[in-house]
């Protein structure tokens, strides 16, 4: 069955729309207060429903539209009118993964599901209420910043985004290369907003990346999905079949930090991977209907396969990742998934505006719902903490005695770069100031013994460096582990 059609997002409008309506009666009254008759205090329950058929709710709606048009005190565009009437409907749906896009939103979503675009390199959607980061992408502006799933924004350049639906905060987020925004972010109930200042970037999107890893005499081979972009079959095929020339004993699928995409990406793997024809997803249809996806994959790879999850890995990555687990039986290393069942289907309309609405639900291959619940690993590995560090954003330089969240963060690298830290809760004391001056001897700074914005800047590089180094990464490498002990 064709599913190209057929994807997921997490990019995400809902907006409340709050108005206060007055109103005189049944006419247009042009006269004072005393003209009106005096108002009445019936109950709900003594006005009777009037159920209307549809030629009488099309006719209800023409007759909305004439009369503001004829009527209000200002000249009203209709495509204004017609365009917040959409919003409407979609908004008494109160689904966060369904969306009217005008023509300029709708443009900028079917870009982000192409292989570049500029801007900070993060899914966003609508977590509680906010605005939110979903899923920083690999080596984005957006992960090295240090921002991290669940992340509420705020602000965007200190301008309140209270109300604001998720199109309309990316397109100011999004913007040309080079150019910076400041994003102010919450972090947790109990955690003080902050700010963080990214740099927008240029972000080619490369859905897979192959890598391999040799262990004990074991060739482990790596195959990381960035996005399930519409060839993200296409490019994991191409590299399954390299790795395997090379003669791989192991395989590690890596989902993590992937906010989604394509179903019918997720179902082309699944059909490289997942063995005896077993099933890769169930679909739950509208009408209760339940369709199962099976692979086309006759026999077991020779090696075996360990799939790495964490909470940014989404939507179809959590198709795939159930897959392996429940229909390959492979084990999950990492963190438990986001957590996105449902299906969206987008509905191009003829002026490029678009409708994206949820069409179906998704179960795993054996009839689980994944929703706000997430994909567990079979063996669950932490990240040291100071993979979870937000970018430091220093004014002016911090010195003994001194508190801030900005020390706090320092010092969580310092101490993940191995230098001598006895606290990491804010307070600037004499190790801190001891190891600040060491690091600064290390790297050619003035050693003043202060935070200061040149060594925060030499700080953030180097733990990024630290983060990348895959001998630092406890999720890969407890895979890498799995797959040599498998393999032997």
């Amino acid at each position: 069955m064709k599913l190209k059609q057929l994807f997921f997002t997490l990019s995400v409008m809902v907006i409340i729309a709050v108005a206060a309506i007055f109103f005189i009666n049944d006419g247009i009254q042009l006269g004072g207060a005393n003209e009106s008759p005096p108002a009445t205090n019936a109950d709900d329950s003594d006005v009777p429903d009037v159920i209307l058929d549809d030629d009488e709710l099309i006719e209800k709606f023409e007759t909305a539209l004439t009369t503001i048009e004829n009527n209000y005190v200002s000249e009203v565009e209709r495509t204004k009118l017609i365009e917040g009437a959409i919003n409407g409907m979609v908004e008494t749906l109160e689904d966060p993964f369904s969306d009217y896009m005008d023509v300029q939103s709708a443009a900028s979503f079917q870009e982000s599901l192409s292989s570049h675009f500029e801007g900070i390199g993060a899914e966003v959607g609508m977590v509680d209420g906010y605005v939110s980061i979903i899923s920083p992408m690999r080596e984005s502006p957006a992960e090295r910043a240090g921002l991290l799933p669940n992340d509420a924004i705020l602000e965007i350049d200190g301008e309140s985004i209270e109300g604001y639906s998720v199109n309309e905060a990316v397109q100011l987020i999004r913007g040309e290369g080079g150019t910076e925004v400041t994003l102010t972010i919450q972090r947790g109930e109990q955690n003080e907003p902050f700010d963080v200042t990214i740099e927008r970037d240029r972000i080619q999107v490369d859905a897979v990346r192959a890598d391999t890893f040799e262990v004990d005499g074991q060739l482990i081979g790596r195959l990381e999905i960035t996005s399930f972009s519409e060839d993200v079959g296409i490019q994991f095929e191409e590299l399954l079949q390299e790795l395997e020339e090379d003669g791989i004993d192991g395989l590690i699928v890596d989902v993590r930090r992937n906010p989604g995409g394509y179903l019918d990406g997720a179902q082309n793997i699944g059909n490289l991977l997942i063995p005896d024809n077993k099933p890769i997803v169930q679909i739950e249809h509208s009408n209760g209907s339940i369709e199962s996806y099976e692979s086309s994959l006759d026999e077991r790879k020779p090696y075996p396969i360990v799939g790495l999850i964490n909470e940014s890995s989404a939507s179809a990555s959590e198709i795939l990742a159930a897959a392996l687990k429940e229909s390959g039986d492979y084990d999950l290393v990492g963190k438990t998934t986001f957590g996105k069942g449902t299906v969206q289907k987008s509905i191009r309309m003829t002026d490029g505006s678009a409708l994206k609405i949820t069409t179906d639900r998704w179960l795993t291959a054996g009839g689980n719902t994944i929703d706000h619940e997430g994909v567990e690993p079979t063996v669950e590995v932490d990240q040291p903490e100071y993979f979870y560090a937000v970018a430091l954003s220093i004014e002016e330089p911090y010195e003994r005695d001194q508190v801030s969240d900005q020390i706090a963060r320092a010092q969580s690298m310092l101490e993940g770069l191995d230098y001598s830290i006895d606290r990491t809760d804010g307070y600037f004391d004499e190790q801190t100031e001891s190891a600040i001056r060491e690091f600064q001897e290390e790297h050619d700074l003035d050693e003043t013994g202060q935070l200061d914005e040149e060594t925060a800047q030499k700080i953030q590089e180097e733990i990024q460096a630290h983060i990348r180094d895959v001998e630092n990464d406890a999720q890969l490498n407890r895979a890498i582990e799995l797959a040599v002990e498998q393999a032997s």
